[in-house]
């Protein structure tokens, strides 16, 4: 039996709740192999939510291997038994070394769709680049957190990259991944207000270098934001941690 809608909401990412809840919906058999799963409409009225947030949830389905979506027809579950699609591993953030190795996959991944999105951003690309970076400077400057328009700024910048593998996983990584830089943008906020300038000005230098069509500066600003995002939350953890005696 599904979860109460309610309680997806309580957990702050709609997309990624609700895919859980599918997913344990399928393993329990509700929807067995080769059973057609309710429409996006359906889905939709049943969870009391929109229906992008459903879409959303079914795309991560279809990244971890559970459902296929046949043109014309629907989206049914598939058996994926002799394979493990690849999912990022829960992160305890308040654990250095856990924390340490989602950070190296992040900038091992924006840095090079961030270099490739400088050499093939549109016009187009750069406006929906632009319009994410002015509603984080009035969402600082309204004291909100932010974490929406910063999301939309890295999701652009990768589908500037106009390639469906780069988007595809980024998109993968953002349900595991999401909770974090929130969490991140969240501690510099309560914790480390000073530095709130500091990191818009990082994410300024990654539009500039795009608009110049700078890949290697790009690539560079990029890297230095994710790089003291990683310190930032360092500073962050080293002050919480309780005293030893």
């Amino acid at each position: 039996m599904k979860e109460s809608a309610a309680g997806a909401r309580a957990a702050g990412h709609l997309p990624e709740e609700i895919a859980r809840q599918l997913e344990k919906r399928i393993l329990a058999g509700e929807f067995p192999v080769g059973a057609k799963l309710p429409s996006e409409r359906e889905l939709s009225a049943e969870y009391a939510v929109s229906r992008p947030v459903v879409r959303e949830a079914l795309s991560q389905l279809k990244l971890d291997g559970l459902i296929e979506a046949r043109a014309g027809s629907g989206v049914y579950v598939i058996d994926k038994s002799g394979m493990k699609a690849f999912r990022v591993q829960p992160v305890v953030i308040e654990e250095a070394k856990s924390l340490e190795h989602l950070l190296e996959l992040l900038v091992a991944i924006e840095v090079a769709a961030t270099r490739i999105a400088a050499l093939n951003r549109t016009p187009e690309d750069l406006k929906k680049i632009r319009r994410a970076l002015i509603g984080m400077e009035y969402a600082i400057a309204s004291d909100r957190l932010g974490d929406d328009e910063d999301y939309a700024f890295h999701h652009a910048i990768v589908a500037a990259t106009h390639n469906p593998h780069f988007i595809a996983l980024c998109k993968h990584l953002e349900f595991g991944a999401r909770h974090v830089i929130r969490r991140a943008r969240a501690n510099t906020r309560a914790n480390l207000t000073g530095l709130m300038d500091a990191v818009q000005g990082e994410h300024k230098e990654i539009f500039d270098a795009l608009e110049k069509g700078d890949a290697e500066e790009a690539g560079a600003a990029a890297e230095r934001h994710l790089r003291n995002a990683s310190e930032r939350m360092k500073v962050y953890l080293r002050d919480k941690a309780p005293e030893t005696p």
